[in-house]
């Protein structure tokens, strides 16, 4: 554990090491970017009922008559029923039932109407027209979602359609971030000498709340061991995830690895062959998962996006890895072999510029990128022109 891993390989680790969370019987109106854990079947036809598509006439198709006696109407919602008899029609608007002996519906448009008499100026009128028959979206028994599947608007509202108020999904973590240093302050707090505002946590929420994670809960920590060794044993009581920020380098003050012995956490690894974010910790306890992040605004960022998304990605049962293509680097780069390197970058038509300031506490650059360009372990050095792989941001 105390040897440097390669980024393959700390990857194989967390996807070996984390589970998805047990699934949840959810409220329809909170499921939107969840995923199904069973699968659906309708649990009645829809429409229930034969159903109008128009606001207009129904009535039974006669191709020898054009002319029909109206004899009441019916209401979207209406329980009112007619016996219709031949040569008879109902007033009809869209979404109501159609009576049982109707089988058509003529649009408005299309109607000439004088008193309670009806005619018909639609020469391409046919049995069945603007009619939705029982089950025509979906019937009684069938399919109607898989699991695996994404609940996105569209589904969330079919579903609905069909009546169902509740679905088992695997839902998103709860998330504690804990952010330690004494330097740190907050925005809109006055600056001492020798002070930074602290913008970690504000980076981190945001970017889990662009998944659709909300339940996450900041707590902040100075660099004292027993002080972080208190505030993460009820941080790891309370969450699925928990994203340290800071302490986890080599300093005097960095208090992080031994708070977290002291709290039974077991270290899968620590340190890997990167830059920027080298010192990052893996690890677990019981289900719960655990990542220190280094304390660098642009470490935390890249170790969040690299890392800490595809562990969210199996706990949700989610796809939501960065999008990797392959891409032509419009510069010369060069570095020592034996580390990756992932590199702040803009692409535009498959082209990819490396943006100035890739040191790990310059977040202003991260701010105008919209990837990463990797730079593999074992290259030294990448001519200008040549391809490389690319990591999209969702944003």
């Amino acid at each position: 554990m105390e040897t440097m891993i390669s980024v393959h390989s700390a990857l194989e680790l967390i996807i070996n090491h984390v589970k998805s969370l047990p699934v949840a019987v959810m409220q329809l109106e909170k499921a939107n970017g969840l995923v199904l854990a069973e699968d659906i079947y309708a649990p009645e036809n829809v429409p229930a009922f034969p159903q109008s598509s128009m606001d207009g006439y129904a009535f039974a198709f006669d191709d020898n008559r054009s002319d029909y006696k109206l004899v009441g109407e019916i209401a979207a919602g209406s329980k009112q029923t007619f016996e219709l008899k031949q040569g008879e029609a109902v007033r009809i608007f869209t979404g109501a039932a159609v009576p049982l002996a109707a089988d058509t519906v003529l649009m408005q448009e299309k109607a000439l109407v004088e008193s309670d008499k009806l005619t018909v100026n639609d020469e391409n009128l046919n049995k069945g027209t603007n009619l939705r028959s029982i089950g025509s979206e979906i019937k009684k028994g069938t399919k109607a979602l898989e699991k695996g599947t994404v609940l996105k608007p569209a589904t969330i509202g079919f579903l609905a359609s069909m009546g169902i108020a509740k679905v088992k999904v695997y839902p998103n973590p709860s998330v504690g971030i804990l952010v330690t240093g004494n330097e740190l302050r907050l925005p809109g707090e006055d600056l001492e000498y020798g002070q930074v505002f602290e913008s970690n946590s504000f980076t981190l929420q945001s970017a889990l709340n662009q998944m659709n994670i909300n339940n996450v809960t900041i707590y902040r920590s100075e660099d004292n061991l027993n002080q972080l060794q208190t505030l993460l044993s009820q941080i790891l009581e309370v969450n699925d995830l928990v994203l340290i920020s800071g302490g986890v380098s080599v300093g005097d003050y960095d208090f992080t690895m031994n708070a977290l012995e002291k709290c039974a956490v077991n270290p899968i690894f620590h340190k890997i062959k990167q830059k920027p974010g080298k010192p990052l910790l893996f690890g677990m306890k019981a289900e719960k998962v655990i990542f220190g992040l280094p304390g660098n605004p642009a470490s935390v960022l890249t170790c969040f996006y690299e890392y800490v998304l595809p562990a969210i990605g199996i706990m949700t049962e989610r796809n939501v890895k960065l999008q990797t293509k392959k891409m032509v680097l419009t510069q010369e780069y060069q570095k020592q072999a034996g580390m990756t390197h992932f590199l702040k970058a803009s692409h535009n038509n498959d082209l990819v510029y490396l943006e100035t300031g890739q040191e790990s506490y310059k977040l202003s650059s991260f701010a105008n990128a919209n990837c990463l360009a990797i730079i593999p372990e074992n290259a030294s050095k990448i001519e200008s022109g040549q391809e490389i792989e690319v990591h999209l941001f969702p944003f």
